[in-house]
Formats: C-alpha cells, sequence, structure tokens
C-alpha cells in the first residue's frame, strides 16, 4: 500500500509547490518597483488581446457603431475640431488608420488599447495614494469594470476620457505634491488634452477645483505657483482651438443648447436621472463584487478585513500611521469622486438636461481607488492573486462562450435594424454603383449623421460626411465640394426628417437619380433583418 501512495504523493506535493512559488512570484512582482510596472503593462496588453477577440465575436453580425465610424471619419482631416466636438478623438483615430485597416476588428483593438492604456493611468495613480500591493489591487478592479471590457466596445470622445481624464488626476496628485511650476505645466497640458477631447472634461476639472479647495492643505498648494501655471498653460495651449470655435460661431454650444436641453420636460428628466444612476451603480457592482470575493477565498476572510477594533484603526487613521495609503492623496480622490458621482445628476435636475448614460462612462474610474484606500481593509497577499485569477478566468470563459452569447443574441434581437441592419452591405453597393457609373472615386455622401457615417467608413472610397440641414457639420467637405464631386444621398424612409432632405437634394441637384435599396446581411448562415433606403444619385459637375 505504501509503495503505491508514495508516488501519486510527489506530484501532488510538486505541484501544490509551484502553484505556490507563483503565487509568490506574482505577488512579488506586483510589489517590487522594478518589476511592477511591467507586469501591469503585461496586463493591459493581454486585456487588450483577449477582448479584441471576444468584441470580435461578440459583434460578428454587427457593423461598427456609429460613433467609431463617425471618428473614422474625422480622422480623415486633421482639423481644429469637428462641428460638435473637440479633435482629439478624431486625431487619434487618423492616426490609428493609418496602420491599421478601416475593419471591424481594428476599431475594437483601438477600444481596447485605449481602456488598457487607462488601465496603466489608473494604476499610477494609485501608486501615490496607495501601497503597491493596494495598488495592483485597484488595476484589476479597474479591468473588471464593465466599462473596461465589454461596454468599452465603442471608441469615441467618451472612451478616450478614460486615458485623458485619468491623466488629469494624475498631474493633479502630482501638482499638488510637488508644487512647483514643473508639475503646472503638466497639469495644465494634461487639462488641455482633456479639454480637446469633450467638453464634458469640465465636470472632472471643475471637481478637482474642488478638491483643491477643500483640502487642509490648500494654502500650501494655493501659495505655490503650481495652480497659477497649469491655468496659464491651459489657456495657451487652448488657444488654437479656442479660435476654431470663434470662427464656427461655437456651434458645438449649439449643438448642446439644441440637443440636450429639455426645459418643460420635468418628468422626462427625472426618469433620465434615475436611470443614469442605476445604471451606473450597476456597472460598478461587479468589480465591487468580484474583488470581495477575491477577498472571501482567503480563510478566514472576516478577520483579515477587520484584523483591529474598529476603534483602533479609527484612532490610527486619525494620526496618519496607515503605512498603507497616503492620507493627504487619499482625501483628494474621495472628494473628486463624490463630486463627479452627485454633481451631473443635481445638474441635470436643476437646469433641465437630457442625461446620457454614457456620460457615466469617464467619472467613474475612480471609485476601485476610493474604496481600497479605505484605511481599514487589509489587503492579504493571497487576494493579489485571487483578484487576477477571477479576471483571466472570466476573460477566457467569455472568450470561449462568445460565438454562442453571439448567436443567441442575434436570435433574441432578429429584427433590430438599429444593431443588425446591413449599413456595410449598402455602402460596398453604392461603392460600385458610382464607379460604374462615373468611373471615379466616390467623394461624398450626404444624410443624416446615423446614416452616412457607416458609409464614410465601410465604403472602400471612404467619402466624406455632409449632413444638410444641420448647423454643426463637421466640416469635412463643404457645399461647393458637394456640388463639384457630386454626392449620394443615403436617408431612412421612416425618418421625419426626409422631406427637408429631399427639398435640399432638389434645390442642390434636381438631375439626381432616385432609386429604392433594401440590403440583408447573412451571418453564419443566418439572415439578419431587412432594410430600406431612399437613394439619390447626383453627378459630379463636367
Amino acid at each position: 500500500m505504501s509503495t503505491t501512495s508514495i508516488p501519486s504523493a510527489r506530484p501532488r506535493a510538486k505541484t501544490r509547490v509551484s502553484f505556490g512559488r507563483f503565487k509568490a512570484w506574482l505577488v512579488a512582482c506586483a510589489t517590487r518597483p522594478e518589476a511592477r510596472l511591467w507586469l501591469v503593462i503585461q496586463l493591459a496588453i493581454l486585456h487588450a488581446v483577449l477582448w479584441t477577440f471576444i468584441l470580435i465575436n461578440l459583434k460578428a453580425a454587427q457593423d461598427v457603431h456609429m460613433d467609431v465610424a463617425e471618428a473614422y471619419a474625422w480622422g480623415q482631416k486633421f482639423l481644429l475640431g469637428y462641428g460638435k466636438h473637440p479633435p482629439l478623438s478624431g486625431w487619434i483615430a487618423g492616426l490609428w488608420f493609418k496602420v491599421f485597416p478601416a475593419t471591424d476588428w481594428a476599431t475594437y483593438a483601438l477600444a481596447m488599447a485605449t481602456v488598457s492604456v487607462g488601465m496603466v493611468i489608473c494604476w499610477l495613480i494609485a501608486l501615490r495614494v496607495v501601497d503597491a500591493r493596494r495598488a495592483f489591487l485597484v488595476v484589476v478592479m479597474v479591468a473588471l469594470y464593465p466599462i473596461f471590457n465589454f461596454k468599452g466596445f465603442k471608441y469615441n470622445a467618451d472612451l478616450l476620457q478614460l486615458v485623458t481624464l485619468p491623466l488629469v488626476v494624475l498631474a493633479y496628485l502630482n501638482a499638488f505634491e510637488k508644487r512647483s511650476w514643473q508639475s503646472g505645466i503638466w497639469l495644465g497640458l494634461a487639462g488641455a488634452l482633456a479639454l480637446m477631447t469633450k467638453y464634458w472634461v469640465l465636470t472632472m476639472i471643475g471637481a478637482i477645483g474642488l478638491a483643491a479647495l477643500i483640502h487642509p492643505d490648500r494654502l500650501k498648494f494655493l501659495r505655490s505657483p503650481a495652480p497659477w501655471v497649469a491655468i496659464a498653460t491651459l489657456l495657451v495651449a487652448m488657444i488654437p482651438h479656442i479660435a476654431w470655435l470663434a470662427d464656427a460661431h461655437f456651434v458645438p454650444l449649439t449643438y448642446a443648447g439644441d440637443t440636450y436641453n429639455l426645459e418643460g420636460h420635468g418628468n422626462y428628466v427625472r426618469e433620465l436621472v434615475l436611470g443614469y444612476v442605476v445604471h451606473n451603480v450597476a456597472l460598478l457592482a461587479l468589480p465591487v463584487a468580484l474583488a470581495a470575493l477575491a477577498f472571501a477565498l482567503v480563510p478566514p476572510w472576516f478577520t483579515l478585513l477587520l484584523r483591529a477594533p474598529l476603534r483602533i484603526v479609527t484612532r490610527a487613521w486619525a494620526r496618519g500611521a496607515n503605512p498603507g495609503v497616503n492620507r493627504s492623496q487619499a482625501l483628494h480622490v474621495w472628494i473628486i469622486q463624490i463630486v463627479v458621482a452627485v454633481g451631473p445628476p443635481l445638474g441635470a435636475l436643476v437646469f433641465s438636461i437630457y442625461l446620457k448614460t454614457d456620460w457615466g462612462i469617464s467619472l467613474f474610474f475612480l471609485v476601485p481607488l476610493a474604496l481600497v484606500a479605505i484605511p481599514t481593509l487589509r489587503v492579504p497577499s493571497a487576494t493579489l492573486f485571487n483578484i487576477a485569477a477571477i479576471w483571466l478566468v472570466l476573460s477566457v470563459t467569455t472568450l470561449a462562450a462568445s460565438p454562442w452569447i453571439e448567436a443567441r443574441e442575434m436570435a433574441a434581437n432578429a429584427g433590430n435594424t438599429a444593431t443588425y441592419g446591413a449599413r456595410s452591405e449598402l455602402a460596398r453597393e453604392l461603392t460600385q454603383a458610382w464607379r460604374t457609373r462615373f468611373g471615379s472615386r466616390w467623394a461624398v455622401v450626404a444624410g443624416t449623421m446615423e446614416t452616412i457615417q457607416p458609409m464614410a467608413f465601410y465604403s472602400p472610397d471612404h467619402p466624406s460626411p455632409f449632413t444638410p440641414n444641420e448647423a454643426w457639420s463637421s466640416g469635412l467637405t463643404s457645399p461647393e465640394d458637394v456640388k463639384k464631386y457630386g454626392f449620394i444621398g443615403v436617408f431612412d424612409p421612416t425618418d421625419g426628417r426626409l422631406p427637408a432632405f429631399e427639398k435640399w437634394v432638389s434645390e442642390t441637384a434636381p438631375n439626381a437619380e432616385r432609386m429604392v435599396m433594401t440590403t440583408r446581411r447573412f451571418t453564419h448562415g443566418k439572415a439578419g433583418p431587412a432594410m430600406t433606403w431612399n437613394v439619390y444619385i447626383a453627378p459630379p459637375e463636367k
């Protein structure tokens, strides 16, 4: 009996030793100064690769989101503004697609590259607030936050804020600590970069300003050159864009006022605010719950979470005795996160603003850090391995299940033209129709933003979009170009704006050819919903 038990015992013991060594290696890499940055970068790269493949599978039957196609179109020309938004998201898309082809997978790779860069910056922020062990816990919690994985599938200005806003917070924590003119320059440049992403970042910039005024060390900061140099740097850096705003008659403000003002619709505003709050709380619940699970897998978890009576820990915190948390920097994080969590819903209620759930994408990346910085929390080494294992298992499982999930989603939403409509097929058919008629490149597509942006992305000719009857045109093409190069107009016949568009076509190109086209996509042998379009082909000038 003994001779048969010894060989089986040795491999198990060896496996346990190897497993223990791996856990020890992970904790060591997460905490050693010479190894921790490389570990986080590796985690971010692996996250980007895994979730790019997941999104390719999950979205196999769908065209890219309208916002993604819009960013691609903007990137075809490097302007100082694009009608309704500042230019940074378009610039980055333009640079990205100079390297990668205009394909669906490249857009998902861009989105995941964006959030993965944001993950690394969130980790750098955490290192200024908590010790390396807690910082690693923070970055994996961020990776588990749905905004940084399946909800982050569409690259747009909202998603890009997950890079620029963490940069602002990082620069602010650095400036408040160093209080030098150099740190002020970096803060000003980070602020300008954020404002060039989307004006919504004023929410975060305002929260940072309040944190600076509320913090007990505010006078040290305000008497230093850092804040004043930051403000001056930001203003100087924004001069080109401000000049563009003036030249464009501040059309982004017109767009915001026309689109998001809901004065007189109080009940609807309250419904939107409630939906915004519930949506973002639900998304945040996942990383918090999974982090709690990582703690619970370390027995006895209840003694590890609170090793000492709350009274003793509170006294230690009051003396600043907790070596794992920088009390001063943690206070900044808590203030900023509270302000950006509470401010937008209250502002929407007071000023009757249409509050979109997507506007919360950029405002809650500090929640994991705010929780991990609670002084009563103890982070045992095993928790780091557990949280990393949870992230890896969930990611790999989702990758394996993604084709099945996609098939189920398509079956459940078979008639949803907004999601499964064949816009890419229409773009390719219209390109062929133009080339057959005129033997030249299709240069301009006209219609509503929702309809024509996919044409600009999917057509091999990548025509410039033109939106007549809208004051906030992207500026990528002009009425003169429309007449010179001709255009294809594409319009949804169920859209109430159709009469105004047809009037414009009659005035601009009375000899335009008019037709109706229907498209349908087949994915894995299954037919998507049929879509019908009114199409107007206006020839170029001779």
